[in-house]
């Protein structure tokens, strides 16, 4: 039986590597030199398939300066030509970072949470938005964004399956390397416990608000969610 300080473990472990894996995505499709004058001017042209909203909208909308967005897009830009970036792109992408494991999963979860329009694309702004929120955002914003992950069907509520769910597709990017005694039930022993603390009026799902109480009186949740901050 695992113990409760084990299953908050495995929580801060999720928030950190929701915060984390989206900062490789950043450095896969951002993170370049931003001395170049012409991204600008780039940023104005229309791309192959999508055009992307304004500068200034898009700097009013979004915790990023002008010039960060400059240098986001043309990172995203030199990665995705048409202007979108589809599951597989992401499944291509977390399957570098991670060679040991298998991050199709995890790619496809995240990418869902990317993709709040559920169009099966994710266009620059999408990036930006969802960036923002995790870099930038407020400890609400952050969790409300994370609750969305974990909230698979979108019916605003966690339900224990799904909880379970995204811990695996986790456990199973991570690789063997990570956890050479991993048992299949793992993920559904440490989710158990941990589910029982969140669901605080035991129905059975945790609410948005209960998520919310939850993390916020995890201390390791919370410095997590500090780890990330203005790291462009």
């Amino acid at each position: 039986m695992w113990s409760e300080g084990e299953s908050e473990g495995l929580q801060t472990l999720g928030i950190v590597v929701i915060v984390c894996s989206s900062l490789k995505l950043l450095h896969y499709l951002g993170l370049i030199d931003w001395s170049d004058d012409k991204i600008e001017d780039e940023l104005e042209m229309t791309m192959v398939c999508h055009r992307p909203e304004g500068l200034e909208q898009l700097e009013a909308q979004t915790n990023f300066t002008k010039r960060e967005l400059q240098v986001l897009y043309r990172g995203f830009k030199n990665e995705c030509p048409s202007g979108v970036v589809n599951e597989e792109t992401f499944k291509q992408i977390y399957s570098q970072f991670f060679p040991h494991g298998d991050a199709s999963m995890y790619a496809h979860y995240l990418f869902n949470a990317f993709d709040t329009t559920q169009t099966g694309s994710v266009k620059f702004e999408d990036f930006v938005t969802a960036l923002s929120i995790l870099l930038r955002g407020t400890v609400h914003e952050k969790l409300r964004w994370t609750f969305n992950l974990y909230d698979i069907n979108k019916d605003g509520y966690i339900n224990k399956e799904e909880m379970i769910d995204i811990v695996k597709a986790i456990y199973d990017m991570m690789g063997k390397y990570t956890y050479p005694v991993l048992k299949d039930d793992t993920p559904r022993q440490h989710v158990d416990v941990f589910f029982q603390k969140m669901d605080k009026n035991k129905d059975g799902v945790v609410t948005l608000d209960e998520f919310l109480e939850s993390c916020q009186e995890d201390d390791n949740i919370m410095r997590s969610l500090q780890l990330f901050e203005n790291v462009m």
